[in-house]
């Protein structure tokens, strides 16, 4: 059985150097003051099969088309 997540985190923190363990600290405390932000999933539901399906074929044929090609002398 693995180690839970929390007992591993604080193993690898017993190893690290001080200074290490003090920014592992100071990340931890700032991600616990981050404000979550967002709509919650079921609070979308409603919008479900709003986009009729022929726009969502040419909106995937517009991805499948366009996206994954890099154009070299654009930067």
């Amino acid at each position: 059985m693995s180690i839970p997540l929390i007992d591993e985190v604080v193993e690898q923190l017993k190893i690290m150097p001080q200074p290490l363990q003090r920014q592992v600290l100071e990340f931890v405390r700032s991600l616990a003051k981050v404000e979550i932000r967002g709509t919650p999933g079921h609070q979308l539901l409603r919008f479900a099969g709003a986009i009729p399906p022929d726009d969502l074929q040419l909106m995937h044929e517009a991805i499948e088309q366009d996206c994954g090609q890099v154009d070299i002398d654009e930067w």
